[in-house]
């Protein structure tokens, strides 16, 4: 009876760990599927619904960070990162923070999941990358080099 007992522990157990892998992959397929529409969409086809703030800064790389006032990571980590990527190009990126609730229709246009979010943009408004939840120094260094860099760079 004790080894039936065990065997049917581990079954369990190996089935949670299988639905969990699953639901992980699943919301990893869902997220890829929201960033590639968001990054396709023709800004046309949101006629005047969301249109970028007037004020986003002239650069050849723009950044939309979405935020809210209660987003912890947002202050902690987003910000703090951004602020270091500003340092580090300061000619090249223009960086607009936005609190999200207040921007909903802009929000709703990039697909944001969570807060943080980034949106790299080049110089006519063209989304470039999004990043759903905190992006690293290092990985916003990485998309705005790949931005700026000449296609032929891309081409080899």
């Amino acid at each position: 009876m004790m080894m039936s007992d065990l065997l049917l522990r581990l079954g369990i157990l190996a089935a949670v760990a299988g639905l969990t892998l699953l639901g992980v992959r699943l919301v990893r397929v869902y997220v890829a599927a929201q960033r590639r529409q968001a990054l396709a969409a023709p800004a046309s086809a949101f006629g005047n619904v969301a249109p970028l703030p007037d004020d986003l800064p002239s650069a050849p790389v723009r950044i939309l960070a979405f935020s809210s006032d209660v987003c912890r990571q947002c202050h902690t980590l987003q910000a703090p990162a951004l602020r270091r990527l500003a340092a580090a190009r300061p000619e090249a990126v223009a960086i607009r923070e936005l609190d999200a609730p207040s921007h909903s229709a802009l929000a709703e246009r990039f697909r944001i999941l969570t807060l943080p979010s980034t949106v790299l943009l080049d110089a006519a408004g063209h989304p470039l990358a999004i990043n759903y939840g905190f992006a690293n120094t290092e990985k916003l260094l990485a998309q705005v080099d790949g931005a700026l860099a000449p296609a032929s760079a891309f081409a080899r």
